[in-house]
């Protein structure tokens, strides 16, 4: 008997020819969840906030102050990007504390996308704020000869931003699952709190992280 990869994603259900994996269903249940909860506290913002309101507000502020001190400018044209992305990995490491889900990040596909839309983002950022050639010329700083090594640097952060983010939280569920095996229900209790810190370290990681690559692409040469 071949046993299954950890790579391996349980596939739930199929549409016609398209398989529907678990990551995939959980991923769009967290961003359901997300625009619903978004939805109820604002759909009567005021100025006398209501609790979820008042939550999101907090939420908002601490985000936009830890990026524009990272980035060094005004942060709120990169606040929907950023702050999206750090509340959702947020629930996206911690979908293992609800009974029957598994996180979606710690599967190749989520940390995958998650790099590619840093990846993306960041030279939309960038080519925005310097313009197309401005953006352009930064690759060949201090050296044009330097061009295939600063764009190779620019893939393989991307890749190691996925790994990094892949590799802690899938093996923090191989560990849980090995002890559950082993040692029965209760003496994992420690490690899921455990886990709990290390996926909101995580994505506090993985959104400075992308928060550094933007600056260094909107910011002068002189910053790089």
């Amino acid at each position: 008997m071949v046993a299954a990869s950890p790579l391996a994603n349980e596939v739930l259900f199929h549409l016609g020819p398209v398989p529907f994996v678990r990551a995939v269903v959980t991923t769009w249940a967290i961003m359901a969840a997300l625009t619903l909860v978004s939805w109820l506290g604002l759909r009567r913002a005021g100025v006398h906030a209501g609790t979820v309101q008042t939550v999101l507000e907090i939420v908002v502020e601490a985000i936009a102050k830890l990026v524009g001190e990272i980035i060094g400018r005004d942060s709120w044209p990169y606040l929907p990007f950023l702050g999206t992305l750090f509340i959702f990995l947020i629930c996206a490491n911690l979908a293992a504390v609800v009974p029957g889900l598994q996180p979606p990040t710690g599967h190749v596909e989520t940390p995958a996308v998650l790099a590619a839309l840093v990846f993306f983002s960041v030279h939309y950022f960038g080519i925005r704020s310097r313009g197309l050639l401005g953006y352009v010329r930064r690759y060949t700083q201090p050296n044009p000869l330097l061009l295939p090594l600063n764009v190779l640097s620019e893939v393989t952060r991307t890749f190691s931003l996925m790994v990094r983010l892949l590799g802690n939280i899938m093996s923090h569920e191989l560990v849980i699952g090995i002890i559950v095996l082993l040692a029965g229900l209760l003496v994992p209790i420690p490690f899921m709190l455990l886990g709990i810190m290390i996926g909101i370290i995580q994505a506090y990681i993985f959104t400075v992280l992308a928060a550094v690559f933007i600056a260094a692409a909107v910011n002068s040469a002189e910053v790089e």
